[in-house]
């Protein structure tokens, strides 16, 4: 069954990498209509991916044609237009964050639930090959016990009128709302769910309310302690985009594939047995001990195709999105633990249930 989308908020990242590498290339759906508030830009993409063109989001809901939408507009839409296209019997992929709070996030678990239709969230770079090759390196223990793991995503991001990332009623935060969010998912995925954490966020650079620097410490339910450190004030040339797990037999080492990329390059030293106590901490490679070199994942894809098809699949068996909206609430959770710390100075432990 090929299910046929609507994309809400046609222009930035739908028009960038959803519908072009997600979208269009699945194998299991297809573009249907598109909708934008600028008229202008839903025409023009519209016609530039052959679909129809709506300026009112309730048209491309009334649309027959349309199973299920791709919510990508400002943060502090989602909740309206969820409860729309729900209400209409479409099924949602909303980018995120999901919602500006966590009983927003809840009202939308809710409001789909009753409707009776799925509820899936933008969490992409959990597809990435690489970090599900070193997901499976991690299960199989081939760094031993998790000890430390690092995700950074940065980028240059100067003040624009009437951005709303940079508007904290709109966005919901700055640099870790949008950043931050993805790389924490990702170091969830590997280390498991985060049990406490410990946050600093601060305008250093920028000239806007929101933060522009962020460095949060985790520690995980696997034991692990995590750093996700974001930034909006960084050149994008300097920009290194690095995922970095540390265990008791090595450590991975990931390049490139924080972001929205499908590519990057993946480099493991790992030893079999760390040996005797050097207290010379010598760093010579010897290769009956020690493996460094570049992994190559078994299955390459791209991102949000892997993303589409994934959410499409789960329409199709009636089965749970693999990020569901109750995976999207876990994250308003933890967004909420870590502005709390933030403003608090402290660690702030969170209760799973």
């Amino acid at each position: 069954m090929s299910i046929r989308w609507g994309v809400v908020g046609a222009g930035g990242i739908a028009n960038r990498r959803t519908i072009p590498e997600g979208i269009l290339p699945a194998a299991n759906s297809e573009l249907m209509a598109v909708m934008d508030t600028s008229e202008q830009v839903a025409m023009a993409v519209g016609e530039k991916y052959g679909a129809r063109a709506y300026a009112n989001s309730s048209e491309l809901y009334r649309d027959p044609e349309v199973d299920a939408v791709y919510i990508a507009i400002p943060t502090h839409l989602h909740a309206h237009e969820v409860f729309k296209a729900a209400e209409h019997g479409k099924h949602i992929l909303c980018e995120k964050p999901m919602a500006l709070s966590v009983q927003e996030a809840e009202r939308m678990i809710a409001m789909c639930a009753e409707a009776k239709v799925k509820l899936g969230v933008g969490f992409m770079m959990r597809f990435h090959p690489h970090h599900l090759k070193l997901k499976q390196l991690i299960d199989q223990g081939a760094l031993g016990t998790p000890v430390m793991g690092r995700a950074q995503l940065t980028c240059w991001y100067p003040a624009i009128e009437g951005a709303w990332r940079q508007d904290p009623k709109r966005g919901g935060g700055g640099s870790f709302a949008d950043m931050g969010t993805h790389c924490l998912d990702v170091l969830e995925l590997l280390l498991g769910k985060v049990t406490e954490v410990c946050c600093y966020a601060e305008n250093l650079v920028q000239d806007y309310l929101v933060e522009d620097s962020s460095v949060v410490m985790t520690r995980h339910a696997s034991g692990a302690i995590g750093m996700v450190d974001n930034h909006f004030n960084i050149p994008d040339a300097a920009s290194l985009n690095v995922l970095e797990i540390h265990g008791s037999r090595g450590t991975v080492l990931c390049t490139g594939t924080i972001g929205q990329d499908s590519s990057g390059n993946m480099i493991a030293r790992l030893e079999e047995e760390p040996g005797e106590y050097d207290a010379q901490q010598q760093r010579e490679e010897d290769e009956d001990d020690i493996t460094a070199k570049v992994l190559f994942p078994e299955h390459q894809q791209n991102i949000y195709q892997a993303e589409i098809e994934a959410f499409a699949a789960a329409i199709d068996t009636n089965s749970p999105p693999p990020v569901s909206g109750e995976d999207g609430l876990w994250s308003m959770k933890v967004m909420e633990a870590v502005y709390r710390s933030a403003r608090s100075r402290q660690v702030v432990d969170l209760d799973e249930g």
